[in-house]
């Protein structure tokens, strides 16, 4: 859901997502003498209870303070923004709820830090409903997304604030860590399978296709499906994590259940459950998570469920080509082109329904650019505003050679290590593209920080989501999301399957929220990574400034700040 308001002073923009609501404000055109003597912005959040009744109200709270106000509070310690605020414009509400309504009332603060002066007058208040966990079908029939994205920063000043640096039990899903890392992930793929697992199980089948297939609990929730009556056929990955799958299988007891798949060029990559009902599908479970502790509590991945028969009927005939006796990489590629082409370059995808693009899909052709893949760098390319990407592994030169072209978009990009110097140099040379990396905090990395630990669940430790947003903040978003990590192997070789779903503002509003929240995490700790490894680390950095001249001026010069500020409220 999204609204906008134009207050005297202010314009305020609310983005909201599940978890998440993206807040974003500038100056009114003509109120220019409002930036004189500015230190920043003050955000009050009300929550609302169902009657209208309000729950609560306070004033949020961030990390970043004034050096010389509320000296010697502890690192970590949040300090409410109407004492130290925001010198930004744009933020972000993490501790959201779904389904609930919310008023912000964004305030901009004046003077000196130890004289702050609030101007209630120049404030804009902007009410949100945050979207609900099970989508619906609206009027026009749009198709019903279900979309859970797992917390992914166990590397966090909350996680250490909250649990300290003891790391999670992996073994227990039910413990308060591993439910705050989850947020809902494991919650909802659990309670996906447990719909074939009621009274009524006989009248349902389910069949997966899975990669890594080494998370008992998730075991025990197939388990509960078939000795309560559902049909249930799992096909699991025999080659990367054959040893670990089948170690698993054998340990909760459900070797009837589950069938290697034969080994082929490539690997066995898709992460997808069909959920048949009266032998008609009706929903997929599919995303970027893998069935293990890292994938679901460790590293950020999402998991979303689309409710829509003929989609599921495609992913259900997928599942039935992948698990032939006969199946061949060749027999493959041209039954998935034959289900969707790939559009050609300068092709939008279509409006009217969600695109499937199964793979392999593509032949092999070492002297050019695969053609799938190809297609995913123009749609990037053709960003108008905002475009946003994840890389987990790889950056194929076809991405950066769309990001470095003649464009005015900002284009955000995080990838879970840091780029060589030289290419990322290459990178960033239109001051167009922004990236970022998955680092966290060290003791003293800055002072008014925590230092920060992991999990431990990952080799690949912070980024595993595999998606693109094209433009997510206008009214004809692109969203393409699913198992395939934007390679040439994932299109040619691979068993993978991508959605592109376009012109559905509820799923790019849940999609980028948690983008900005991954993006914004990992940025400060990228840079502060860089600095440390040049040797110009200033532990003092995390500090606010206490001089309008120290931090608004860049808002409103040529390059990307002002341009987020602008493009955040198009």
């Amino acid at each position: 859901m999204r609204q906008i308001v134009e207050g005297p002073v202010l314009t305020v923009r609310a983005i909201g997502g599940l978890h998440v609501v993206t807040l974003a404000w500038d100056f009114v055109e003509g109120q220019e003498a409002k930036r004189e003597g500015f230190l920043g912005f003050a955000v009050e959040r009300s929550e609302f209870a169902k009657d209208g009744g309000i729950v609560e109200r306070y004033w949020l709270r961030g990390v970043k303070r004034f050096r010389i106000k509320d000296e010697g509070l502890p690192p970590g310690a949040p300090v409410p923004t109407s004492e130290h605020p925001i010198q930004t414009f744009q933020w972000a509400d993490y501790t959201a709820k779904p389904g609930v309504t919310y008023q912000y009332r964004v305030v901009p603060a004046y003077g000196k830090p130890k004289l702050l002066d609030l101007d209630p007058a120049a404030s804009t208040t902007v009410e949100i409903t945050t979207e609900c966990e099970e989508g619906a079908e609206a009027d026009d029939h749009r198709i019903r997304h279900d979309v859970f994205f797992n917390r992914g920063v166990a590397g966090s000043q909350a996680y250490v604030r909250k649990f300290g640096k003891t790391k999670p039990d992996e073994d227990d899903p039910t413990s308060e860590q591993m439910k705050w890392l989850s947020r809902g992930l494991f919650e909802a793929l659990t309670g996906f399978i447990s719909r074939a697992a009621g009274s009524d199980a006989a009248d349902y089948k389910l069949r997966a296709m899975l990669y890594e297939f080494r998370y008992p609990a998730i075991g025990e929730s197939f388990k509960a499906a078939a000795a309560a009556g559902a049909d249930v056929d799992i096909r699991y990955e025999a080659q990367s994590y054959k040893d670990e799958n089948e170690a698993m299988i054998a340990a909760v007891g459900i070797e009837h259940l589950c069938t290697p798949q034969k080994s082929r060029a490539g690997i066995r990559h898709n992460k997808f459950i069909v959920l048949v009902h009266h032998d008609v599908p009706v929903a997929v479970w599919t995303g970027s998570t893998n069935i293990s502790a890292g994938g679901i509590f460790g590293h950020s991945n999402v998991g979303h469920a689309v409710w829509d028969r003929g989609l599921a009927q495609r992913y259900l005939d997928y599942w039935e080509a992948l698990a032939a006796p006969s199946v061949t990489a060749s027999r493959l590629r041209t039954r998935n082109q034959a289900v969707e082409a790939t559009p050609a370059l300068h092709e939008l995808p279509p409006a009217d329904r969600v695109l499937t693009l199964f793979s392999p899909r593509d032949e092999e052709d070492p002297d050019t650019t695969t053609p799938t893949l190809a297609w995913f760098a123009d749609l990037l390319a053709s960003a108008q505003r905002i475009a946003c990407m994840t890389f987990a592994f790889n950056f194929d030169p076809v991405f950066q050679t769309a990001v470095q072209g003649e464009t005015d978009a900002l284009s955000y990009l995080i990838f879970d290590k840091t780029l060589d110097e030289v290419r990322e140099t290459e990178v960033r040379r239109n001051r167009n593209t922004i990236i970022a990396a998955g680092a966290k905090l060290e003791k003293g990395d800055l002072e008014t920080f925590l230092g920060e630990v992991l999990t431990g669940f990952n080799r690949n430790r912070y980024i595993h989501d595999k998606f693109l947003l094209v433009d997510p903040l206008g009214n004809d978003p692109i969203v393409v999301t699913g198992t395939a990590n934007f390679s040439e192997p994932s299109q040619e070789k691979n068993d993978e399957n991508m959605l592109v779903i376009r012109g559905d503002t509820r799923v790019a509003d849940i999609y980028f929220g948690e983008f900005m929240r991954i993006f914004d995490h990992h940025y400060v700790r990228y840079v502060i990574a860089r600095l440390k490894a040049g040797g110009q680390h200033d532990p003092d950095a995390g500090y606010l400034k206490e001089k309008t001249a120290e931090w608004l001026p860049s808002h409103f010069e040529p390059g990307p700040k002002e341009k987020r500020r602008r493009f955040f409220m198009q």
